[in-house]
């Protein structure tokens, strides 16, 4: 059986899933057999596996760090919200369906069988898993029955690190004040503290320090601005200001926003500035609009409608400006959507009408990995036809039409549409393959007149380029030999 290490932190957003992912990527560099594991995780960001099962996006990052396939036993419960107080509830890669907090609570006690099956699962074919926990542990609400942070950690016999975000300061408090709100039993099990983002002269730490030398190890993790795969909508992401290039590319900031990490390999091309919005007032006028994927198409529909971005974006279209939509951003562009059997909002909603298209939610979901070819591109991007892509569907939504379909897919079916500039798509990861995001973004550069792009990025190849800089950034910050004495390994003995 595996030996186990947790990461837990003080707060969402401290740093979990990046640690995590840097020690999978240290210990497979070092020789071990190693597996990321988190037992419940709450992301509108989910990836379908081979097996067309679907997981949180940070437990596939995580396993592409430590080389090896994703599986649903990684993640065996993925909580999607659907608004303030209820989420979609996916247990074992399953929709188990729509709940509220309430109704969760009560059924969490008896999912932690399943917890428990596929964590014994994943430690039978591993030397190493490291656990992630979620939110904070000392959430003293939540402690009943918790099957991610201690909880979890007492049923593995995990050790536990604790980390804290020094960028959103007070993180001698907060780290301080998690530890007192723990339980004696709770507080044995923590073994060390990192200070996460740190930027600077660790001198200046050591006051803060030595107040905490009565819990063992402090090592300082240092930020790294890296491009990987961000857990969910707390992303610094958004903020961030896009670089100058060439091509302006404005992606809807939803409220729900969903698998917004399709967008990541686009932001990497050097001639493209892509940024989110969040209002009529910062869109401008960029070159391509992009509406991506959301957790509840109809109300991120209502919610364009009543804050004028919507308006803007069919004038944008009328101008003849290039409209992309992806899953629920596909729908939208739709005349029309049903809901019928109450998946989402319920009732029907006039759609933008930028395609002639009707959606109609079903209680089934579509989960699927798939290839295709661009079939039928028109406007500036018919030079996209016959180009080959890769990606997953993930949606609850039949879509109709009588329009030229965008591509055909490896399970032989049609998929998105077409009509002049705005065209959609239910694939997920289509900016992953190199080539069509190449051919993609030259369609807009020769619509504008300028030279166009010679290469894209190996959105694969860099992403390992990116786990080899994050596992070299921790092992130069962190006590690794310590990690290895708290797994009761050695760190050369797998070589």
């Amino acid at each position: 059986m595996a030996k186990s290490i947790m990461i837990q932190g003080t707060t969402s957003s401290a740093g979990k899933s990046f640690l995590t992912a840097a020690l999978c990527r240290i210990f497979a560099q070092d020789g071990y057999r190693v597996a990321p594991f988190k037992s419940q995780n709450m992301a509108l960001n989910s990836f379908i596996t081979e097996e067309g099962l679907e997981m949180g996006r940070a437990q596939v990052m995580q396993a592409e760090a430590a080389g090896v396939k994703p599986s649903v036993r990684m993640n065996p419960i993925l909580l999607k919200p659907t608004g303030d107080t209820g989420s979609q509830v996916i247990v074992n890669g399953e929709v188990r369906g729509n709940m509220t907090a309430r109704e969760y609570f009560a059924l969490k006690r008896s999912l932690f069988s399943d917890v428990m099956d596929a964590y014994h699962a994943l430690a039978a074919d591993y030397d190493i898993l490291i656990i992630e926990g979620a939110g904070s542990p000392a959430e003293i609400n939540l402690k009943q029955d918790d099957i991610v942070n201690m909880g979890m950690a007492a049923r593995a016999d995990a050790p536990v690190l604790l980390c804290g975000d020094i960028d959103r300061g007070g993180v001698f408090a907060s780290l301080y004040g998690t530890v007192a709100l723990l339980s004696p039993e709770e507080r044995d099990r923590i073994r060390g503290l990192i200070i996460n983002k740190f930027r600077g002269d660790q001198s200046i730490l050591n006051p803060g320090l030595t107040e905490l030398e009565r819990l063992t190890g402090k090592p300082v993790v240092p930020y790294l601005p890296l491009e990987l795969d961000d857990e969910d909508s707390l992303t610094e992401r958004f903020q961030r200001p896009a670089h100058r290039g060439l091509l302006d590319v404005a992606v809807i900031r939803l409220p729900r926003i969903s698998n917004f990490t399709d967008l990541n390999p686009l932001s990497c091309v050097e001639q493209v500035s892509l940024r989110y919005v969040h209002s009529a007032g910062e869109l401008g006028e960029p070159h391509l609009i992009i509406l991506p994927g959301t957790k509840n198409t109809m109300e991120d529909l209502r919610w364009l409608r009543q804050c004028g971005l919507e308006a803007a974006i069919c004038r944008h279209a009328a101008r003849g400006g290039a409209v992309m939509g992806i899953c629920g951003g596909y729908q939208m562009l739709g005349r029309s959507l049903r809901d019928p059997d109450g998946v989402e909002a319920g009732g029907q909603m006039r759609g933008m009408g930028l395609l002639d298209a009707e959606t109609v939610f079903l209680a089934k979901k579509t989960r699927t990995q798939v290839r295709g070819k661009v079939r039928n591109a028109a406007g500036i991007f018919s030079p996209l036809n016959d180009v080959e892509f890769t990606g997953y569907e993930i949606h609850m939504g039949r879509t109709t039409s009588s329009l030229p379909p965008f591509s055909g897919l490896s399970t032989g079916q049609a998929d998105g549409l077409w009509s002049g500039n705005v065209f959609g798509t239910y694939v997920h990861g289509i900016f992953e393959q190199g080539d069509f995001t190449r051919a993609f973004v030259n369609c807009m550069l020769r619509s504008m007149g300028l030279t166009e792009a010679t290469g894209a990025v190996d959105w694969a190849q860099y992403k390992q380029q990116q786990y080899d800089a994050l596992a070299q950034g921790v092992r130069q910050a962190l006590d690794m030999p310590y990690v290895y004495r708290l797994l009761d390994l050695d760190p050369g003995a797998a070589r």
